[in-house]
């Protein structure tokens, strides 16, 4: 399997660090195999914290089984960047696309959610409803789409898809070593 993360200025940190972290265990950990890269329009990302280097800028997010998209400040002004939201567009491809937060605003713009049920941060719902059917669910599978709700859920959206790829024992494998005392979605096991 072959992750693409999606990264950009003004992403908050935390929701692309949650997912990665879960996600890339899998290999780390001796799970599955899983190859990733992290990607961006430009070289060097700056965050709401960190500043990454990136492995490729702009590849074919369709040539990736999973894409993961991470939310930010930056989202908004992001969904009328006609470059940024064509790029994310590619990730119509791929076998699996998963937002947080309100990455969910990106795969909106660039049609992804269309006719779907979806999920974000509680303060861009109304943003949201512009490009999907909002539910105040932390984590929405929709088909080939799953967006998850804000910042902290990016550990939730993380384990989820290690479930989804490798199964419930892995996730549970995965969420001890984390020392992540929470169930699916976030609820206290």
């Amino acid at each position: 399997m072959n992750v693409a993360f999606v990264t950009y200025d003004g992403m908050t940190a935390l929701d692309f660090v949650g997912g990665y972290d879960a996600i890339t265990r899998l290999d780390r950990m001796g799970f599955h195999e899983l190859s990733w890269d992290v990607c961006s329009p430009a070289q060097t990302v700056e965050t709401n914290a960190l500043r990454l280097d990136v492995d490729r800028v702009r590849p074919n997010l369709g040539a990736y089984d999973l894409v993961y998209v991470p939310g930010g400040a930056a989202t908004r002004q992001l969904t009328s960047n006609e470059e940024m939201v064509g790029w994310v567009a590619g990730a119509a491809e791929a076998e699996l696309v998963a937002s947080v937060c309100t990455g969910s605003l990106l795969l909106g713009a660039a049609g992804l959610l269309e006719g779907r049920r979806a999920t974000t941060h509680p303060t861009a719902r109304e943003f949201l409803a512009e490009y999907a059917t909002v539910t105040d669910q932390r984590i929405v599978h929709d088909g080939d789409v799953i967006t998850a709700a804000g910042v902290a859920t990016s550990i939730d959206l993380g384990l989820y898809l290690v479930e989804e790829l490798a199964g419930a024992e892995t996730r549970r494998a995965i969420a001890k070593q984390m020392d992540y005392p929470y169930g699916p979605y976030g609820a206290e096991q």
